[in-house]
């Protein structure tokens, strides 16, 4: 499997990664300074992006903005994007779309939070602490757009959220240095190095939290997965460089980024805290507090768990047991139509999302 440039050194180094990390996404940064400076350019760019969907927003920035490469080429693949991959990457997602929503929650984001320069973003944002609910909705909508059956085809929705939330990376970054709160020594606000980990947390680290649930992930599917994140990461302003080629790369990097940025801190305990509570507050299973929280320490590993403050609650070893069983015997359910399979799945988030709204 391909999904990106090759390393001239063939492997990711500490001194690529603190380049990076000096690195926002400069198309995107030039445009959001270009527009800021016009209060009315502003305020037009909050209509288009609040009041088009879909091919009509990415046509409306199209005509106005074309001049600026990342929006004139929105709905342009990577040369490397492979149709088979793509389509098989939202099988895969459809066939999983509970478990990997619930692995966003329990795993994936507070993976992120322990990346101590790069949470300090959204803890200044206050808007993790303070609209949890909706901040956590936000990112869940974008996700079942871009694994939506037909995506990345010609009118697929993945262009339009990949769009929208590359303009916003960009007017956090201005946001966040214009602020007077940032510290350089932490890096350009959501730089290509968090950006990276981020895309790793939402692919790599979903494919290893699946297999600790029992599930049984096949190398063709783990390929498929990690290509349709590459090609999001790619159309959302991250460098090829940091697109790791295959698996054995994107652990090496994810190996590499731990190493260089995973420590605990004060906003990542209180990120994570945040997290907790809303996961514990809507949840409606019979799990118990407890089990929820000892199987995100045991999703996350002890060291990172502690990093972030999970409580110390061990998940009885039973109930882990019947969890992984559970799950490696829905591999031998007949296969059903993927699209109705999203659909069914899509349909239930949303109505369970009306009654936490409610």
């Amino acid at each position: 499997m391909r999904v990106g440039k090759s390393l001239v050194s063939g492997s990711y180094t500490n001194e690529m990664l603190e380049l990076q990390r000096q690195t926002g996404d400069v198309e995107a940064d030039r445009f959001i300074a270009q527009v800021f400076s016009d209060p009315a350019q502003k305020i037009d760019l909050q209509h288009i992006l609040s009041g088009k969907t879909n091919t009509e927003l990415i046509s409306e920035l199209q005509s106005r903005y074309g001049e600026f490469d990342f929006i004139r080429d929105a709905t342009r693949l990577p040369s490397w994007a492979d149709p088979k991959l793509i389509n098989a990457g939202t099988d895969f997602f459809a066939r999983h779309a509970e478990s990997i929503m619930s692995l966003l929650g329990l795993l994936s984001l507070p993976y992120c939070y322990a990346g101590a320069n790069g949470s300090m973003v959204l803890y200044l944002s206050e808007l993790i602490r303070k609209q949890t609910t909706k901040r956590l909705h936000d990112t869940a909508l974008f996700v079942w757009g871009v694994l939506a059956p037909g995506a990345f085809d010609k009118n697929g929705k993945a262009y339009e959220e990949i769009i929208k939330v590359r303009i916003m990376h960009a007017a956090v970054r201005y946001y966040t240095l214009q602020s007077g709160k940032w510290n350089n020594t932490w890096g350009l606000p959501v730089n290509q190095e968090d950006m990276a980990g981020t895309n790793l947390s939402f692919s790599l680290i979903v494919i290893r939290g699946l297999r600790l649930l029992g599930f049984s992930v096949s190398q063709d599917e783990q390929a498929a997965f990690l290509h349709i994140w590459a090609v999001i990461g790619y159309l959302s302003g991250l460098n090829e460089e940091l697109i790791p080629e295959d698996s054995r790369k994107a652990q090496q990097l994810d190996k590499l980024i731990k190493k260089r940025q995973f420590r605990s801190s004060v906003h990542g305990r209180e990120l994570a805290l945040s997290l907790t509570e809303h996961i514990l507050k809507v949840n409606k299973s019979k799990a118990t507090a407890k089990d929820i929280l000892g199987l995100m320490r045991h999703l996350l590993g002890t060291e990172i768990a502690d990093m972030i403050d999970i409580k110390k609650h061990i998940i009885p070893a039973y109930k882990l047991k019947t969890l992984r069983a559970i799950n490696f015997l829905k591999g031998f359910r007949p296969q059903r139509d993927t699209r109705r399979l999203y659909h069914e799945a899509y349909a239930a988030f949303k109505a369970q999302a009306v009654n936490v709204n409610n």
